[in-house]
Protein backbone atom coordinates (compact mmCIF):
# COMPACT_ATOMS: atom_id res chain seq x y z
CA UNK A 1 0.00 0.00 0.00
CA UNK A 2 1.59 3.18 -1.09
CA UNK A 3 1.89 5.92 1.84
CA UNK A 4 1.19 9.74 0.27
CA UNK A 5 2.32 12.71 1.23
CA UNK A 6 1.24 14.21 4.14
CA UNK A 7 1.18 17.65 2.76
CA UNK A 8 -1.18 20.45 2.18
CA UNK A 9 -2.17 20.61 -1.28
CA UNK A 10 -3.44 24.13 -1.12
CA UNK A 11 0.45 25.15 1.08
CA UNK A 12 2.31 23.46 -1.77
CA UNK A 13 4.20 25.64 -4.35
CA UNK A 14 4.12 25.58 -8.35
CA UNK A 15 6.39 23.17 -8.67
CA UNK A 16 5.70 20.20 -5.97
CA UNK A 17 1.90 20.51 -7.29
CA UNK A 18 3.35 19.94 -10.74
CA UNK A 19 5.48 16.90 -9.70
CA UNK A 20 2.92 15.45 -7.60
CA UNK A 21 0.42 15.77 -10.18
CA UNK A 22 2.95 13.71 -12.92
CA UNK A 23 3.52 10.97 -10.09
CA UNK A 24 0.03 10.61 -9.62
CA UNK A 25 -0.93 10.72 -13.61
CA UNK A 26 1.80 7.73 -13.57
CA UNK A 27 -0.26 5.93 -11.22
CA UNK A 28 -3.61 6.88 -12.57
CA UNK A 29 -2.04 5.41 -16.14
CA UNK A 30 -0.88 2.29 -14.33
CA UNK A 31 -4.76 1.59 -12.66
CA UNK A 32 -5.55 2.06 -16.66
CA UNK A 33 -2.94 -0.70 -17.45
CA UNK A 34 -4.24 -3.02 -15.12
CA UNK A 35 -7.71 -3.49 -17.21
CA UNK A 36 -9.75 -3.48 -13.70
CA UNK A 37 -13.29 -4.36 -13.79
CA UNK A 38 -14.61 -3.44 -10.34
CA UNK A 39 -17.98 -2.58 -9.27
CA UNK A 40 -19.05 -0.35 -5.67
CA UNK A 41 -22.38 0.52 -7.10
CA UNK A 42 -24.87 -0.74 -4.46
CA UNK A 43 -24.50 -2.10 -0.63
CA UNK A 44 -24.87 -5.57 -1.42
CA UNK A 45 -24.09 -8.91 1.02
CA UNK A 46 -20.81 -10.58 -0.40
CA UNK A 47 -21.22 -14.60 -0.88
CA UNK A 48 -19.64 -15.25 2.55
CA UNK A 49 -22.30 -13.04 4.05
CA UNK A 50 -24.89 -15.57 2.56
CA UNK A 51 -23.46 -18.47 3.26
CA UNK A 52 -23.51 -17.96 7.01
CA UNK A 53 -27.42 -18.50 6.56
CA UNK A 54 -27.58 -21.71 4.21
CA UNK A 55 -28.66 -23.67 7.38
CA UNK A 56 -31.50 -21.78 7.02
CA UNK A 57 -32.95 -23.79 3.89
CA UNK A 58 -30.46 -26.95 4.47
CA UNK A 59 -30.96 -30.03 6.56
CA UNK A 60 -34.38 -29.88 8.95
CA UNK A 61 -35.10 -26.60 9.25
CA UNK A 62 -35.29 -26.34 5.58
CA UNK A 63 -37.58 -29.31 5.43
CA UNK A 64 -39.76 -27.46 8.40
CA UNK A 65 -43.45 -26.75 7.51
CA UNK A 66 -45.30 -26.52 10.98
CA UNK A 67 -45.30 -24.13 13.61
CA UNK A 68 -44.96 -25.77 17.13
CA UNK A 69 -48.59 -24.70 17.64
CA UNK A 70 -49.31 -26.91 14.36
CA UNK A 71 -49.77 -24.38 11.99
CA UNK A 72 -49.37 -25.48 8.66
CA UNK A 73 -47.27 -22.70 6.81
CA UNK A 74 -47.74 -24.25 3.37
CA UNK A 75 -51.17 -22.95 2.89
CA UNK A 76 -53.40 -19.58 3.08
CA UNK A 77 -53.49 -17.23 5.42
CA UNK A 78 -51.40 -15.64 8.66
CA UNK A 79 -51.75 -11.98 6.78
CA UNK A 80 -49.57 -10.36 9.10
CA UNK A 81 -47.06 -12.76 10.14
CA UNK A 82 -47.31 -16.20 11.94
CA UNK A 83 -47.07 -15.87 15.89
CA UNK A 84 -43.59 -17.13 15.99
CA UNK A 85 -41.75 -14.96 13.84
CA UNK A 86 -43.72 -11.82 15.44
CA UNK A 87 -42.28 -12.89 18.93
CA UNK A 88 -39.04 -12.62 17.70
CA UNK A 89 -38.98 -9.56 15.03
CA UNK A 90 -41.18 -7.72 17.81
CA UNK A 91 -38.29 -8.20 20.13
CA UNK A 92 -35.79 -6.93 17.24
CA UNK A 93 -37.88 -3.71 16.76
CA UNK A 94 -38.83 -3.25 20.67
CA UNK A 95 -42.91 -3.07 19.99
CA UNK A 96 -45.32 -5.46 21.06
CA UNK A 97 -46.00 -8.24 18.27
CA UNK A 98 -49.27 -6.71 17.42
CA UNK A 99 -47.71 -3.74 16.46
CA UNK A 100 -45.88 -5.54 13.67
CA UNK A 101 -46.42 -6.65 9.94
CA UNK A 102 -43.92 -9.61 8.29
CA UNK A 103 -43.75 -9.33 4.60
CA UNK A 104 -41.55 -10.40 1.90
CA UNK A 105 -37.76 -10.23 1.14
CA UNK A 106 -38.42 -5.95 1.08
CA UNK A 107 -39.04 -2.98 3.52
CA UNK A 108 -38.42 -0.74 0.62
CA UNK A 109 -41.56 -2.36 -1.04
CA UNK A 110 -43.56 -1.89 1.98
CA UNK A 111 -42.11 1.41 2.32
CA UNK A 112 -43.35 2.35 -1.46
CA UNK A 113 -46.97 0.65 -0.54
CA UNK A 114 -47.39 2.44 2.77
CA UNK A 115 -47.11 5.91 0.79
CA UNK A 116 -48.97 4.43 -2.23
CA UNK A 117 -52.08 3.85 0.34
CA UNK A 118 -51.28 7.54 2.07
CA UNK A 119 -51.91 8.84 -1.75
CA UNK A 120 -55.19 6.34 -2.64
CA UNK A 121 -57.34 6.43 0.73
CA UNK A 122 -55.04 8.44 2.92
CA UNK A 123 -53.46 7.98 6.45
CA UNK A 124 -55.75 7.09 9.66
CA UNK A 125 -56.34 10.60 10.64
CA UNK A 126 -56.17 12.22 6.99
CA UNK A 127 -58.92 13.47 4.83
CA UNK A 128 -58.84 13.35 2.00
CA UNK A 129 -56.00 11.38 0.31
CA UNK A 130 -52.87 12.74 -0.14
CA UNK A 131 -53.07 11.87 -3.86
CA UNK A 132 -56.25 14.68 -4.00
CA UNK A 133 -54.10 17.40 -2.61
CA UNK A 134 -52.79 19.66 -4.78
CA UNK A 135 -49.25 19.48 -3.12
CA UNK A 136 -47.40 16.68 -0.58
CA UNK A 137 -44.14 17.03 0.33
CA UNK A 138 -41.37 15.03 2.31
CA UNK A 139 -38.37 16.24 4.12
CA UNK A 140 -35.32 14.26 2.72
CA UNK A 141 -32.19 14.11 4.83
CA UNK A 142 -29.41 14.45 2.89
CA UNK A 143 -27.01 12.84 2.01
CA UNK A 144 -29.58 10.12 2.26
CA UNK A 145 -30.41 6.62 0.83
CA UNK A 146 -31.31 6.93 -2.77
CA UNK A 147 -34.43 5.27 -3.41
CA UNK A 148 -36.31 6.60 -0.94
CA UNK A 149 -36.26 9.86 -3.08
CA UNK A 150 -37.02 7.32 -5.99
CA UNK A 151 -40.12 6.89 -4.46
CA UNK A 152 -41.23 10.34 -3.67
CA UNK A 153 -40.02 10.94 -7.69
CA UNK A 154 -41.79 8.53 -8.88
CA UNK A 155 -45.10 9.57 -6.97
CA UNK A 156 -45.00 13.06 -8.01
CA UNK A 157 -44.19 14.46 -4.10
CA UNK A 158 -41.99 17.39 -3.48
CA UNK A 159 -38.62 16.50 -1.63
CA UNK A 160 -37.19 19.05 0.39
CA UNK A 161 -33.52 18.25 1.26
CA UNK A 162 -32.47 18.45 4.66
CA UNK A 163 -28.42 18.90 5.95
CA UNK A 164 -27.60 15.65 7.43
CA UNK A 165 -25.32 15.94 10.52
CA UNK A 166 -23.16 13.42 12.82
CA UNK A 167 -26.42 13.17 15.14
CA UNK A 168 -28.88 13.07 12.87
CA UNK A 169 -31.52 15.78 10.29
CA UNK A 170 -30.67 19.77 11.60
CA UNK A 171 -33.57 19.16 13.48
CA UNK A 172 -33.92 23.45 13.74
CA UNK A 173 -34.55 23.34 10.06
CA UNK A 174 -37.08 20.41 10.34
CA UNK A 175 -38.95 21.86 12.87
CA UNK A 176 -39.24 24.84 10.91
CA UNK A 177 -40.56 23.78 8.42
CA UNK A 178 -43.10 20.77 9.50
CA UNK A 179 -44.22 23.85 12.04
CA UNK A 180 -45.19 26.09 8.87
CA UNK A 181 -46.31 24.01 6.23
CA UNK A 182 -49.36 21.52 6.38
CA UNK A 183 -47.92 20.33 2.87
CA UNK A 184 -45.28 18.49 4.37
CA UNK A 185 -46.53 14.57 5.05
CA UNK A 186 -43.29 13.22 6.19
CA UNK A 187 -39.68 13.13 7.03
CA UNK A 188 -37.51 9.88 5.33
CA UNK A 189 -35.26 8.46 8.27
CA UNK A 190 -32.20 6.41 8.62
CA UNK A 191 -31.33 6.33 12.23
CA UNK A 192 -28.67 4.01 12.53
CA UNK A 193 -25.59 3.93 10.58
CA UNK A 194 -27.47 6.06 8.13
CA UNK A 195 -26.60 5.62 4.44
CA UNK A 196 -24.11 6.99 3.50
CA UNK A 197 -22.66 8.87 6.57
CA UNK A 198 -23.19 6.56 8.95
CA UNK A 199 -24.59 8.86 11.64
CA UNK A 200 -26.69 7.27 14.48
CA UNK A 201 -29.43 9.69 15.61
CA UNK A 202 -29.37 11.44 19.00
CA UNK A 203 -31.35 10.65 21.86
CA UNK A 204 -31.93 14.46 21.34
CA UNK A 205 -32.97 14.03 17.77
CA UNK A 206 -35.29 11.17 18.11
CA UNK A 207 -37.25 13.28 21.00
CA UNK A 208 -37.41 16.35 18.56
CA UNK A 209 -39.03 14.34 16.18
CA UNK A 210 -40.74 12.81 18.36
CA UNK A 211 -42.51 15.93 19.93
CA UNK A 212 -42.04 18.27 17.62
CA UNK A 213 -45.30 20.29 16.54
CA UNK A 214 -46.27 19.86 12.52
CA UNK A 215 -48.85 21.92 10.83
CA UNK A 216 -50.10 18.56 8.96
CA UNK A 217 -52.09 16.60 11.50
CA UNK A 218 -51.28 13.16 9.41
CA UNK A 219 -47.34 14.30 9.53
CA UNK A 220 -45.35 10.44 9.35
CA UNK A 221 -42.03 9.31 10.47
CA UNK A 222 -40.81 6.74 8.33
CA UNK A 223 -38.44 5.28 10.30
CA UNK A 224 -35.96 3.23 8.14
CA UNK A 225 -33.78 1.21 10.52
CA UNK A 226 -32.79 -1.22 7.71
CA UNK A 227 -28.78 -1.38 9.99
CA UNK A 228 -30.22 -1.76 13.26
CA UNK A 229 -27.57 -4.66 14.22
CA UNK A 230 -24.88 -4.15 11.50
CA UNK A 231 -22.41 -3.09 14.24
CA UNK A 232 -18.55 -3.33 13.74
CA UNK A 233 -17.63 -1.94 17.27
CA UNK A 234 -17.78 -4.59 19.82
CA UNK A 235 -19.42 -1.82 22.06
CA UNK A 236 -22.16 0.03 19.63
CA UNK A 237 -24.44 2.97 19.72
CA UNK A 238 -27.57 2.80 20.80
CA UNK A 239 -30.74 4.12 19.96
CA UNK A 240 -33.76 5.29 21.41
CA UNK A 241 -37.25 3.85 20.81
CA UNK A 242 -39.27 6.46 18.24
CA UNK A 243 -42.24 4.70 18.56
CA UNK A 244 -42.11 4.87 22.22
CA UNK A 245 -40.85 8.34 22.33
CA UNK A 246 -43.92 9.26 19.70
CA UNK A 247 -46.34 7.38 22.14
CA UNK A 248 -45.10 9.37 25.22
CA UNK A 249 -45.20 12.58 23.36
CA UNK A 250 -48.67 12.25 22.31
CA UNK A 251 -48.46 11.27 19.18
CA UNK A 252 -49.01 7.52 18.40
CA UNK A 253 -49.26 7.36 14.88
CA UNK A 254 -46.63 9.33 13.77
CA UNK A 255 -44.08 6.42 13.67
CA UNK A 256 -43.72 4.41 11.10
CA UNK A 257 -40.75 1.54 11.57
CA UNK A 258 -39.28 -0.22 8.71
CA UNK A 259 -36.33 -3.15 8.78
CA UNK A 260 -35.15 -5.93 7.17
CA UNK A 261 -33.15 -9.74 7.51
CA UNK A 262 -32.04 -8.75 3.90
CA UNK A 263 -28.52 -8.38 5.09
CA UNK A 264 -28.77 -10.80 8.22
CA UNK A 265 -29.91 -14.25 6.05
CA UNK A 266 -30.56 -13.82 2.52
CA UNK A 267 -30.62 -10.50 0.51
CA UNK A 268 -33.34 -12.26 -1.90
CA UNK A 269 -35.23 -14.10 0.88
CA UNK A 270 -35.47 -12.18 4.03
CA UNK A 271 -38.10 -10.55 5.60
CA UNK A 272 -39.50 -7.27 5.74
CA UNK A 273 -40.80 -5.55 9.04
CA UNK A 274 -43.11 -2.97 9.85
CA UNK A 275 -43.87 -1.74 13.14
CA UNK A 276 -46.02 1.13 14.24
CA UNK A 277 -49.57 1.64 16.66
CA UNK A 278 -51.67 -0.78 16.90
CA UNK A 279 -54.18 1.92 14.89
CA UNK A 280 -51.64 2.11 12.23
CA UNK A 281 -51.00 -1.52 12.15
CA UNK A 282 -55.01 -2.29 11.73
CA UNK A 283 -55.42 0.47 9.58
CA UNK A 284 -52.73 -1.30 6.72
CA UNK A 285 -53.56 -4.48 7.26
CA UNK A 286 -57.27 -3.88 6.65
CA UNK A 287 -56.18 -2.47 3.50
CA UNK A 288 -53.38 -5.14 2.91
CA UNK A 289 -56.75 -7.99 3.29
CA UNK A 290 -57.21 -6.96 -0.43
CA UNK A 291 -53.94 -7.47 -2.03
CA UNK A 292 -52.79 -10.58 -0.44
CA UNK A 293 -54.11 -13.57 1.34
CA UNK A 294 -50.83 -14.35 3.09
CA UNK A 295 -47.34 -13.87 2.97
CA UNK A 296 -44.31 -16.04 2.61
CA UNK A 297 -44.78 -18.30 6.49
CA UNK A 298 -42.61 -21.23 5.06
CA UNK A 299 -39.81 -18.71 4.86
CA UNK A 300 -40.60 -17.02 7.89
CA UNK A 301 -40.76 -20.08 9.77
CA UNK A 302 -37.17 -21.03 8.31
CA UNK A 303 -35.90 -17.54 9.86
CA UNK A 304 -37.43 -18.10 13.60
CA UNK A 305 -36.03 -21.83 13.80
CA UNK A 306 -32.74 -20.73 12.33
CA UNK A 307 -32.40 -17.34 14.90
CA UNK A 308 -34.69 -18.66 17.95
CA UNK A 309 -33.84 -15.32 19.42
CA UNK A 310 -32.60 -12.18 19.53
CA UNK A 311 -29.49 -13.42 21.10
CA UNK A 312 -29.11 -16.02 18.27
CA UNK A 313 -29.33 -12.73 15.61
CA UNK A 314 -26.41 -10.84 17.44
CA UNK A 315 -24.59 -14.33 17.54
CA UNK A 316 -25.26 -14.05 13.41
CA UNK A 317 -24.41 -10.44 13.41
CA UNK A 318 -21.08 -11.15 15.24
CA UNK A 319 -20.20 -13.14 12.32
CA UNK A 320 -21.38 -10.29 9.64
CA UNK A 321 -18.60 -8.32 11.41
CA UNK A 322 -16.02 -10.31 11.01
CA UNK A 323 -16.02 -10.54 7.16
CA UNK A 324 -17.02 -6.59 6.69
CA UNK A 325 -14.57 -4.83 9.38
CA UNK A 326 -11.64 -5.89 7.85
CA UNK A 327 -12.82 -4.30 3.97
CA UNK A 328 -14.44 -0.70 6.16
CA UNK A 329 -10.54 -0.73 7.95
CA UNK A 330 -9.08 -1.15 4.47
CA UNK A 331 -10.92 1.74 3.14
CA UNK A 332 -9.94 4.11 6.47
CA UNK A 333 -6.46 2.88 6.03
CA UNK A 334 -6.06 3.68 2.44
CA UNK A 335 -7.94 7.85 2.67
CA UNK A 336 -5.50 8.08 6.00
CA UNK A 337 -2.14 6.90 3.88
CA UNK A 338 -3.54 8.65 1.11
CA UNK A 339 -5.52 12.05 1.84
CA UNK A 340 -4.80 12.72 5.34
CA UNK A 341 -3.38 16.37 5.87
CA UNK A 342 -3.70 17.10 2.06
CA UNK A 343 -6.82 19.46 2.89
CA UNK A 344 -8.64 17.92 0.12
CA UNK A 345 -11.52 15.32 1.56
CA UNK A 346 -13.37 14.38 4.52
CA UNK A 347 -15.13 10.92 5.11
CA UNK A 348 -16.95 9.15 7.64
CA UNK A 349 -15.64 6.44 9.95
CA UNK A 350 -18.60 4.93 11.04
CA UNK A 351 -19.35 2.01 13.23
CA UNK A 352 -21.87 -0.01 11.38
CA UNK A 353 -23.65 -0.32 8.08
CA UNK A 354 -23.08 -0.70 4.62
CA UNK A 355 -21.43 2.64 3.53
CA UNK A 356 -18.55 5.40 3.95
CA UNK A 357 -19.36 8.97 2.95
CA UNK A 358 -16.86 11.00 1.38
CA UNK A 359 -16.64 14.61 1.21
CA UNK A 360 -14.20 16.02 -1.74
CA UNK A 361 -13.52 19.69 -2.26
CA UNK A 362 -16.77 21.89 -4.21
CA UNK A 363 -17.01 20.69 -7.54
CA UNK A 364 -15.15 17.23 -7.68
CA UNK A 365 -17.15 14.58 -7.04
CA UNK A 366 -18.64 14.01 -10.58
CA UNK A 367 -15.15 14.03 -12.03
CA UNK A 368 -14.04 11.99 -9.77
CA UNK A 369 -16.43 9.27 -10.20
CA UNK A 370 -16.03 9.84 -14.21
CA UNK A 371 -12.27 9.42 -13.67
CA UNK A 372 -12.42 6.15 -11.76
CA UNK A 373 -14.62 4.74 -14.40
CA UNK A 374 -12.14 5.44 -16.98
CA UNK A 375 -10.03 2.94 -15.40
CA UNK A 376 -12.45 0.43 -14.96
CA UNK A 377 -13.78 1.53 -11.05
CA UNK A 378 -17.94 2.00 -10.94
CA UNK A 379 -19.13 3.96 -7.91
CA UNK A 380 -22.54 4.87 -7.03
CA UNK A 381 -23.38 8.02 -9.66
CA UNK A 382 -22.60 11.36 -8.64
CA UNK A 383 -25.41 13.20 -6.33
CA UNK A 384 -27.28 9.96 -6.01
CA UNK A 385 -27.38 10.81 -2.31
CA UNK A 386 -29.64 13.77 -2.63
CA UNK A 387 -32.92 14.31 -3.88
CA UNK A 388 -33.46 14.81 -7.73
CA UNK A 389 -30.12 13.06 -8.29
CA UNK A 390 -28.75 17.03 -7.39
CA UNK A 391 -26.16 17.14 -4.93
CA UNK A 392 -25.77 21.10 -4.57
CA UNK A 393 -21.59 21.28 -3.46
CA UNK A 394 -21.19 18.23 -6.34
CA UNK A 395 -18.80 16.45 -3.24
CA UNK A 396 -20.07 13.71 -2.32
CA UNK A 397 -18.95 9.71 -3.11
CA UNK A 398 -20.54 7.07 -1.31
CA UNK A 399 -18.18 3.85 -1.06
CA UNK A 400 -19.88 0.60 -0.76
CA UNK A 401 -17.12 -1.93 0.52
CA UNK A 402 -19.22 -5.28 1.42
CA UNK A 403 -19.35 -7.08 -1.86
CA UNK A 404 -16.10 -7.13 -3.44
CA UNK A 405 -13.08 -9.21 -2.00
CA UNK A 406 -10.75 -7.22 0.40
CA UNK A 407 -8.11 -7.48 -2.20
CA UNK A 408 -10.22 -5.50 -4.76
CA UNK A 409 -11.44 -2.94 -2.06
CA UNK A 410 -7.78 -2.46 -1.47
CA UNK A 411 -7.24 -1.76 -5.39
CA UNK A 412 -10.49 0.47 -6.30
CA UNK A 413 -9.65 2.47 -2.76
CA UNK A 414 -6.38 3.72 -3.72
CA UNK A 415 -7.71 4.05 -7.44
CA UNK A 416 -10.42 6.46 -5.96
CA UNK A 417 -7.43 8.31 -3.45
CA UNK A 418 -6.01 8.94 -6.95
CA UNK A 419 -8.57 10.14 -8.80
CA UNK A 420 -9.58 12.61 -5.96
CA UNK A 421 -6.30 13.97 -6.12
CA UNK A 422 -5.94 14.40 -9.37
CA UNK A 423 -9.45 16.22 -9.64
CA UNK A 424 -8.80 18.23 -6.88
CA UNK A 425 -4.94 19.57 -8.33
CA UNK A 426 -7.08 20.96 -11.44
CA UNK A 427 -9.20 22.80 -8.73
CA UNK A 428 -6.38 23.98 -6.41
Amino acid sequence: MRIGKMTDFKKMSEQNLRKTKEELLQRYAEFQSRGIALDMTRGKPCTEQLDLALGMIEGDIGKSYFTQDGLDCRNYGGLDGIPPAKILFADYMGVEPNELILAGNSSLNMMHDTILRAMVKGMTNSTPAWGKLPRVKFLCPSPGYDRHFFICEYLGIEMIPIDMQENGPDMDQVEDLVAGDEDIKGIWCVPKYSNPTGAVYSDEVVERLANMKTRAADFRIFWDNAYAVHHLVDTPPSLKNILTACKQAGNPERALMFGSTSKISFAGAGLAIMAASQKNIQWITNQMAFQTIGPDKLNQLRHTLFFKDMSGIEAHMKKHAAILKPKFDAVQSILENELKAKNIADWSNPQGGYFVSIDTLEGCAADVIKKAADAGLKLTPAGSAYPYKNDPLDRNIRIAPSFPPLDDIETAMELVAVCIQLVSLDRI
